[in-house]
């Protein structure tokens, strides 16, 4: 090889090593063109107050996860509602749920790995990261893994959600099934109709997500929102009796397909980036 060529190749090898490397780096998109979602349950112990730790995901976590090109990243907590009312209260004890898209598997697995590692992190959430054994933030962290449906490739903010709005809400729904196989018959229920019917009746879907790794697989999760709770619980109140929806529901094709059906309300904290 001339010593011209060795120097050309030598410098793009570098070049793409050093690209890799990088924060961008974890920005990259997947083949598919479909996100990955990493959904985190900060279990706190009875309570407990979550200042340290909203003051790490605030002032920490979540900027370095946006140097990271990791973007629009949620933190929320729960709600009790009262349908019938149309009121909420916050939930006693919640836990902190924080959800994190990723453009690739890549991203998911660098920046959980290295992003604590960063002296730029360690010193903006020293309160939280120094916590003493005695005296612990939470319990423990759940972690989930989650591939967007192919309906639904990436994640979609209403207005409302991108302004910010005081008064939204979300609804995190997963739906489990007995056996893999149904739970991808589940999942074909949404591609094949259920999130366009949502999406027609303004129920604002945020994300469709199949589980792929952490606790009670198999199931799918998404989630709908509105810009309040009379707005949120009006979309649902259309979609029950939606003559689309009632054709899917009695389709034999998907007959029993989910084992158990779990909602919850969520309220955005103050820096929630959703």
């Amino acid at each position: 090889m001339k010593r011209r060529d060795f120097l050309t190749s030598s410098l793009a090898a570098s070049a793409v090593a050093t690209l890799a490397s990088s924060p961008l780096a974890a920005a990259e998109k997947s083949a598919s063109g479909r996100d990955y979602y990493e959904l985190r349950a900060y279990r706190l112990k009875p309570g407990a107050a979550t200042a340290r730790l909203d003051g790490y995901l605030e002032k920490a976590f979540i900027p370095a996860l946006n140097l990271r090109g990791v973007k629009t990243v949620g933190v929320f907590t729960e709600l009790e509602v009262e349908k019938k009312a149309g009121t909420s209260r916050p939930l006693k004890d919640s836990p902190v749920w924080v959800l994190i898209p990723h453009s690739s598997l890549e991203s998911f697995v660098t920046v959980s790995a290295d992003l604590n590692a960063d002296a730029k992190v360690q010193a903006a959430g020293a309160d939280y990261l120094n916590t003493p054994k005695t005296d612990p933030v939470f319990e423990r962290i759940d972690t989930w893994l989650y591939r967007a449906f192919q309906g639904m490739p990436q994640m979609e903010l209403p207005a409302f959600s991108k302004n910010r709005t005081p008064t939204r809400v979300f609804e995190m729904r997963d739906y489990e099934s007995h056996n893999e196989r149904a739970a991808l018959s589940k999942m074909a229920m949404f591609n094949n109709g259920e999130i366009s019917v949502m999406k027609d009746l303004g129920m604002s879907p945020v994300l469709f997500s199949q589980g792929i790794a952490g606790p009670n697989l198999p199931h799918l999760r998404y989630i709908t929102s509105g810009s309040s709770l009379e707005a949120h619980l009006a979309g649902w109140a259309k979609f029950g009796p939606d003559p689309r929806w009632k054709a899917m529901s009695g389709d034999p094709q998907y007959k029993g397909n989910t084992s158990k059906n779990t909602a919850r309300f969520l309220t955005p904290r103050a820096y929630s980036q959703i």
